[in-house]
């Protein structure tokens, strides 16, 4: 009979607090931080709490972190377009590469044995693969440059938002919670 009425306890525990199984998620565990009341402070009194001191952490952290989260795709996104156009700034090269080779190439062949027609033809191929060459190198370097930079954005967001937490964690072990993130 006690284990009939403790199972039955502990099954209607949750919907007797106010808190179901599905429902949505606290503050701070949308921020990934995890919160349990030392002193049995009721779930409306600790929501209050971690509203409190989201606002204290946003004002003295001077970020908040839904804002930060928002920038991190922005950032992610802008990446990837500054990546895309580096690739797609070798296309045409091979053809700009081979004019200018062809120019040059009948200049030279002019010049050397009077024969304008086979030097073009031999400066626009080597034109073409130079230039290739040289914008295939211009085109991944770019990309390098951009994913850097959008690695250096990240962490600097990643920190921000590291320091958000310790503020937000702080005050709510100031009002006698442990915390962990």
């Amino acid at each position: 009979m006690r284990r009939l009425i403790l199972i039955t306890f502990l099954v209607s525990l949750p919907f007797s607090t106010g808190v179901a199984q599905g429902s949505a998620k606290t503050l701070a565990s949308t921020l990934e931080v995890f919160v349990f009341p030392t002193e049995g402070q009721a779930s409306d009194q600790q929501s209050k709490d971690e509203a409190a001191c989201y606002n204290w952490a946003t004002d003295n952290t001077g970020n908040d972190p839904f804002e930060l989260q928002k920038q991190t795709e922005q950032q992610a996104q802008q990446t990837d377009q500054q990546v895309q156009q580096a690739k797609s700034a070798t296309q045409g090269a091979g053809v700009r590469g081979a004019a200018r080779g062809a120019a040059a190439g009948a200049l030279i062949g002019e010049i050397a044995n009077d024969d304008a027609g086979k030097g073009a033809a031999y400066g626009a191929a080597a034109g073409a693969v130079m230039s290739r060459r040289r914008s295939r190198a211009a085109s991944q370097q770019a990309q390098q440059q951009a994913q850097q930079q959008g690695a250096a954005q990240q962490q600097a967001t990643a920190e921000q938002i590291d320091n958000f937490k310790k503020a937000f964690s702080v005050c709510l072990e100031a009002k006698d919670y442990m915390v962990k993130f």
